[in-house]
């Protein structure tokens, strides 16, 4: 175990604005996630097909979660609805409040810190999730070398009483 997985997690919170993610879409398990960067090469080769971008700021949503499965959008921020690509899935986030953790390490590892906040961090959180969180890569994220900075987004609100 690295000296960054010792370290507890310690997220900030944020109130994030709607968001439209236009991209490529698949459905994942446990068994299947490592599959994932499959997809974000599809989303690498085609994305520029999206003309009307905001910012280079990229996405992958983890959504639709049922059985053990989920789907996943690898995608980036449009305007609008109306703005998608027939090609393309799209996904609307509503504006929510969120747990933002940064994740350290090669995007190969991004499984353990989301075990970790799901498992550590959200059990003692006193917080719930609640819709769809999202990984953030930085417009400056290489692909092929895994660098640039990540954070996970998970929307929370406080546990009922």
């Amino acid at each position: 175990m690295d000296q960054q997985t010792k370290l507890p997690l310690q997220p900030r919170m944020e109130e994030g604005k709607a968001l439209v993610i236009a991209g490529v879409q698949g459905r994942y398990s446990k068994a299947t996630i490592g599959d994932i960067p499959k997809l974000w090469a599809l989303f690498n080769t085609c994305f520029k097909d999206i003309k009307k971008r905001v910012g280079g700021v990229t996405y992958g949503v983890c959504h639709n979660a049922k059985h053990g499965e989920f789907d996943y959008l690898a995608g980036i921020e449009v305007p609008a609805k109306g703005d998608v690509p027939s090609n393309f899935q799209s996904i609307e986030i509503p504006a929510h409040r969120y747990a933002v953790f940064p994740h350290f390490g090669p995007v190969q590892a991004l499984a353990q810190t989301y075990e970790r906040i799901m498992f550590e961090w959200l059990p003692a959180s006193g917080y719930k999730v609640v819709g769809a969180d999202f990984e953030r890569y930085s417009a400056d994220f290489d692909v092929g070398k895994g660098t640039g900075s990540v954070e996970i987004w998970i929307p929370i609100n406080a546990e009922s009483a």
